[in-house]
């Protein structure tokens, strides 16, 4: 598959807790190359967004290492490391997290013209086009289905093409025919792109179709499997 492009050594989280110190992630280590597509999956409590946001550099272990596209990220500060997700890094939410005051089409462009990019308005249409949504460009957040908003969102996460994509449970406030065709969208992007997938989940078919899968449980990884 190709060089890494994002790893983590000996993971761990602990915080302080009225019990004394509460341990959310221990000891993880993973390895994705280019192209990977990896789901996360267990409980709630189990250590899934807290680890998502350490390999995103959201936030800073206690101890052990991640490594984003060749950067140590605990060496970084703060803003060097929004730096890394701004040239490296997409996201999609569950909540989509759209701005109501753009249409489809601003919404996607933000990005790129953050990034100064000139062709801003001719890729974020391309994008919106490649997820269906064509004909929506001018409509707000409010005039969309959730399953638009979501297309417009993984559009967004995919405009800068990014080395890696972080998805929180990307399905989840979806119903299921919904859910299957934004899956689908995003494994065919993940396939034409190259992106690297990172996805949490409670939708086991979605886990399933990665080609890699490790399940928490209280902050330990579980031997990983392979879908």
């Amino acid at each position: 598959m190709g060089a890494s492009i994002l790893t983590a050594r000996n993971l761990s989280k602990v915080v302080p807790s009225a019990e004394g110190e509460l341990t959310i992630l221990h000891e993880l280590s993973l390895e994705l190359n280019k192209g990977d597509s990896l789901a996360i999956v267990g409980s709630s409590g189990s250590g899934k967004s807290t680890l998502l946001g350490l390999l995103a550099g959201l936030d800073l272990p206690s101890s052990g290492e991640v490594t984003l596209a060749g950067q140590a990220l605990s060496t970084l500060d703060e803003d060097q490391r929004a730096r890394i997700r701004a040239e490296h890094v997409g996201f999609v939410f569950q909540s989509f997290q759209l701005l109501d005051s753009l249409n489809a089409l601003e919404n996607v462009m933000l990005p790129l013209e953050l990034d100064g990019r000139p062709d801003a308005r001719e890729r974020a249409r391309h994008l919106l086009e490649r997820v269906g949504l064509g004909q929506r460009l001018t409509h707000s957040p409010r005039q969309l289905s959730g399953g638009e908003q979501q297309r417009v969102a993984i559009a967004r996460a995919f405009a800068a093409e990014p080395d890696v994509l972080f998805a929180d449970e990307p399905t989840g406030n979806l119903d299921s025919h919904t859910g299957e065709r934004i899956s689908d969208l995003l494994f065919e992007l993940n396939k034409e792109s190259g992106t690297t997938l990172v996805l949490v989940t409670h939708d086991e078919r979605l886990a399933h179709r990665c080609r890699r899968l490790i399940r928490l449980e209280a902050g330990l990884m579980v031997t990983p499997l392979e879908p």
